[in-house]
């Protein structure tokens, strides 16, 4: 099944580059190619493609916009991003409007060629470095221990070593009336029985090593 391709890139001489690679191909042809946004979303329409290959900074409208009014209009379509900017404000931006990958331009020509066909069969495609740079800023798991205060984690990970209440009493230098209240509360909000359980917690979230349970 032959790969049907609208670009749309302001700059004649990353079309032609565009072009050549994808003559090169025998399993994709280049429908059509605009040199901005505006044009893109009339040939798509004139077209029908299997997957939009878009650059960011386009004059009349940028790839954003046009991914984003494209995601509309035709919400199955594979929408690729293929720009020179990699910053986390078009990257996010271009997430949100639901593209279907985004590239740098400096994509050796092979992989990007294995983007479009990937992203023909519904593949998300990432170079990289962005895939990098998401995965630096995704957000830590959330996990039980996060219900906890400084002072609830640092009680549960002296359980998790085996002191008693009047020991973690003395370590803390508060009275073991205020322990028992710290563990009372410490099990409720991990939802365990007891303070093995609890534990075992604790080493699960990396608070404690496995090595520092007692026996």
């Amino acid at each position: 099944m032959t790969i049907g391709i609208v670009i749309a890139d302001d700059h004649e001489i990353v079309r032609r580059g565009l072009r050549l690679t994808i003559a090169g191909e025998p399993d994709m042809t280049l429908l059509a190619e605009a040199a901005n946004g505006r044009q893109a979303l009339l040939l798509v329409e004139q077209t029908h493609p299997d997957v939009v290959l878009l650059d960011i900074q386009m004059p009349e409208m940028d790839g954003i916009e046009t991914a984003r009014l494209l995601r509309r209009r035709h919400p199955d379509l594979p929408i690729l991003i293929l720009t020179g900017f990699g910053n986390d404000a078009h990257l996010y931006a271009a997430l949100q409007a639901g593209v279907t990958g985004y590239l740098l331009k400096d994509t050796p020509g092979d992989e990007l060629v294995a983007a479009l066909r990937g992203a023909a069969v519904g593949r998300p495609q990432l170079h990289p470095d962005i895939a990098r740079r998401l995965m630096q800023h995704m957000p830590a798991p959330h996990t039980p221990l996060d219900e906890l205060t400084a002072r609830e984690r640092e009680v549960l990970g002296l359980i998790g070593r085996g002191l008693s209440n009047k020991e973690i009493s003395a370590s803390l230098q508060l009275s073991e009336t205020t322990i028992k209240g710290y563990v009372s509360v410490i099990l409720g909000k991990l939802h365990v029985a007891d303070r093995t359980q609890a534990a075992l917690l604790a080493v699960r979230y990396g608070l404690i090593d496995v090595d520092e349970l007692p026996g």
